[in-house]
């Protein structure tokens, strides 16, 4: 027998130097060639014992080769899988005979089975390797009709049981990830069993042969063959089966596909396992809508809003009917949309968003930056939502840098993803920890952007801050706040690295930390607090040995020696009144004006005034985005501004809205009605988990005020809630400062009681902290 192509260990010829595609062409040729020369010898076997003689196969029995030589992808460590399959021919074990001894004599690793029609059929049924392998076998010789039959019967048999066999093969998958872990995230990957690996495509295929999804695309395919040749030149190099891709093995194994070095071999195959494990999850999420129980009747496809521009259809996110494609903030506002509302963006949307929806050009507009820090407040959930962007190539159009850290891989044992996967880790953990610094966009974007520089030569993060200024800049943010987020990269690691390698009693210890984010005046006492956070979110986003509760307490225990040595600290004062808006409250009365998505708002000061006007606005879907109040009791008057944005849709007519403001003022508006009213019409489906909420009662913060901090993930309506709850209490507001950073409210309000003076007993602060806690929740 002659197998040039199919030896384990032979080489195949060597490609030009640099010559990617002329390597894997030969990988594939050496494939095709060895599949022709193995068909051409068994059939041979099964008709004589003898190689090209002898008489042709007998009637009734047909040889059929499934696994990777059915696909035609044996590999040199492969293995042949082949079924010698008949109508009940009493001489079949001679036939049997005939082909498998020869073939154990050639060395070859050899499973085989012979099987009547029904006996096939029947082990289909209730095995599913064999099913498996039988919905991709092929003929390798005997009669047609036969092979055609148990085709036929066995994909009737798969799709007649599609919803037990489905299940059964998920909940297999599921197992095979948690045994092998994810490809593309893996210094030694399993090339064949890992998520995102050869296994899951030729389950991808077996799930489309019942008809529940759609086949694996051209971009599916492409990585398949990518990985196949890898496999392929790694069997070729070891002269052996295995398929998990060591380190030792790394750099030759590149070598044979023509690439540069071992890394660009870890990034070509991060990139193809991403590219199927992505696919993967589109694909369960069909199958998941095709196992979840069936509703009576046949009811038309329901749409419900989930954002402004889009909507919840048959389980994914689509675009709404007239979103306007122009906008540069609609990408990643309806990327937040689906990721707050747990669900996935559906592949026709993302396909017609990356063709043909505008992108922000630099400087960012506020609303495409809020929408970027609404999509990264989703916490876990925004991890699936920015790899289906990244996968359509948005990503890198936004962040053009990213580019740089994309499938990076980091050869070092305490990392478990690539570099741009860990940056996305920690800016969904930091999500969980926006309740604990002053801004939580900041933490957000400077968890996302903490480790970019591993994209240039020399420290990173020296160099990921020069890239971090560039990209605040492109991302619109202040002058200031482009100065934050550039320490925050260039000091991400300041406090664990100090902590454990210092003497914390030593006060040079903390002079380190406080001269270090003295380099933007003014906000040192804010950059310890987002260095604290951002050190816990990147070392969980690291892996489970990056972290523990003596570093986690030794940093902490820095961070709060760093803050004591700052003055500061204190709230800043409200926001003065203007002037006019005074005088135009105390003469007239009262007035309302509505500009755009400015709402201002020039009263008698009474109690209750915010959040009235505030539930006004939720009637009217709007969303609160800021919102000052400033009374002067001196003029019994109160100065209310809101920005307020649309939940989705357009705004309301902006007459509409000032009627039912002044209608308020003249108590005649029954606003609680009208909101419970309207809840209660509401279906609502559950989003993700969000961090809890957080009240705090800071008594010092002012001389005539008790100041309540609210941190909550934002929702309409919420500071309706929340000034009823402080009303319930006895309570007025005087001053607040409410602003929406992303998708969490950071809200401070200035509280005196019926007196006028500061609430200072225990008993009733406590009382007003849960009563607003019970309103958030």
């Amino acid at each position: 027998m002659v197998l040039a192509h199919g030896t384990a260990g032979e080489r195949s010829p060597a490609a030009p130097a640099g010559s990617v595609d002329a390597a894997r062409a030969a990988l594939v040729a050496a494939r095709a060639a060895r599949t022709a020369e193995l068909d051409g010898w068994l059939a041979g076997l099964l008709g004589s014992g003898t190689p090209g003689t002898g008489p042709s196969v007998p009637p009734g029995v047909a040889l059929l080769a499934v696994g990777s030589h059915g696909r035609r992808e044996l590999t040199p460590g492969g293995d042949l899988d082949l079924v010698l399959l008949h109508r009940g021919d009493d001489g079949v074990a001679a036939l049997a005979d005939r082909v498998w001894y020869p073939v154990w004599d050639s060395g070859l690793r050899l499973d085989h089975s012979v099987r009547t029609l029904a006996e096939a059929r029947e082990v289909a049924r209730t095995d599913m390797k064999a099913a498996l392998g039988l919905l991709s076998a092929r003929r390798v010789a005997g009669e047609h009709a036969l092979v055609d039959e148990l085709r036929a019967a066995v994909l009737a048999d798969w799709r007649a049981d599609a919803r037990t066999r489905l299940a059964e093969l998920a909940a297999m998958s599921r197992d095979r990830w948690d045994a092998h872990g994810e490809l593309a995230f893996l210094l030694e990957p399993d090339l064949k069993e890992a998520r995102g690996g050869l296994r899951d495509v030729h389950v991808m295929r077996a799930v489309a042969a019942s008809w529940v999804a759609s086949a694996p695309d051209a971009r599916v395919g492409a990585a398949h063959d990518l990985l196949l040749d890898v496999r392929h030149a790694l069997h070729e190099h070891t002269g052996r089966s295995a398929d998990r891709l060591v380190l030792q093995e790394q750099q030759p194994v590149a070598a044979a596909l023509g690439l540069l070095d071992a890394d660009q071999l870890l990034r070509t195959t991060a990139e193809a396992a991403r590219t199927i494990a992505h696919a993967g999850d589109h694909l369960w999420h069909r199958v998941e809508r095709f196992l979840a129980p069936r509703r009576a009747g046949n009811r038309a496809v329901e749409r419900r809003p989930v954002g402004d521009g889009a909507v919840e259809q048959d389980g994914e996110v689509v675009l709404a009917r007239g979103a306007d494609l122009t906008d540069p903030a609609l990408v990643l506002r309806v990327a937040a949309a689906a990721a707050h509302a747990g669900l996935p963006l559906a592949p026709a949307t993302v396909e017609r968003l990356a063709r043909h929806a505008a992108l922000p050009s630099p400087p960012w507009p506020e609303a495409a930056r809020d929408a970027l820090v609404a999509l990264l407040g989703a916490g876990p959930a925004a991890i699936g939502v920015w790899e289906t962007l990244d996968q359509a190539g948005l990503i890198v159009r936004l962040v053009p840098d990213w580019e740089r850290v994309r499938n990076r891989p980091q050869r070092n044992p305490f990392h478990r993803f690539t570099v741009d996967r860990h940056l996305v880790e920690a800016a969904a953990g930091a999500a969980a920890l926006t309740r604990d610094v002053s801004r939580p966009d900041l933490l957000l974007i400077g968890a996302l952007l903490h480790d970019i520089g591993k994209g240039w030569p020399g420290d990173h993060s020296v160099s990921g801050a020069v890239v971090a200024r560039d990209l605040g800049a492109r991302l619109g943010l202040p002058a200031d706040d482009v100065r934050v987020l550039e320490a925050l990269v260039r000091y991400h690691l300041l406090l664990p690295d100090t902590a454990t390698r210092r003497d914390l009693d030593d006060p040079a210890t903390v002079e380190t930390v406080t001269a270090a984010v003295s380099t933007v005046p003014g906000r040192e006492r804010e950059i310890i607090d987002l260095l604290a956070a951002l050190a816990v979110a990147d070392a969980q986003a690291t892996g489970p040995s990056a972290w523990s509760a003596w570093k986690a307490s030794a940093v902490a225990e820095l961070a709060r020696r760093a803050a004591a040595t700052l003055a500061g600290g204190t709230l800043p004062p409200p926001d003065l009144p203007e002037p006019g808006r005074l005088a135009l409250a105390r003469y007239d009365g009262a007035a309302v004006r509505v500009a755009g998505s400015r709402v201002t708002i020039a009263a008698p000061d009474r109690p209750g005034l915010l959040w009235k006007a505030a539930g006004v606005l939720a009637l009217h879907r709007l969303v609160v985005r800021t919102a000052r109040i400033v009374s002067a009791p001196e003029h019994g008057t109160a100065v209310l501004d809101f920005t307020a944005v649309p939940e989705f849709g357009a705004p309301p007519e902006p007459a509409a809205l000032e009627a039912d403001l002044r209608r308020l003022l003249a108590d005649r508006l029954d606003v609680a009605g009208r909101l419970e009213r309207r809840a209660r019409s509401v279906r609502v489906r559950p989003g993700v988990p969000v961090a809890p909420p957080r009240v705090t009662v800071l008594e010092e913060a002012s001389a005539s005020a008790t100041v309540l901090e609210v941190r909550a993930h934002d929702r309409p309506g919420l500071l309706w809630r929340v000034g009823q709850a402080i009303g319930s209490a006895g309570l007025q507001v005087r001053a607040a400062r409410v602003d929406t950073l992303g998708a969490d409210a950071v809200d401070v309000f200035y509280v005196v009681d019926g007196s006028g003076a500061a609430p200072s007993e225990p008993a009733v602060l406590s009382d007003v902290r849960q009563r607003v806690l019970a309103a958030l929740r």
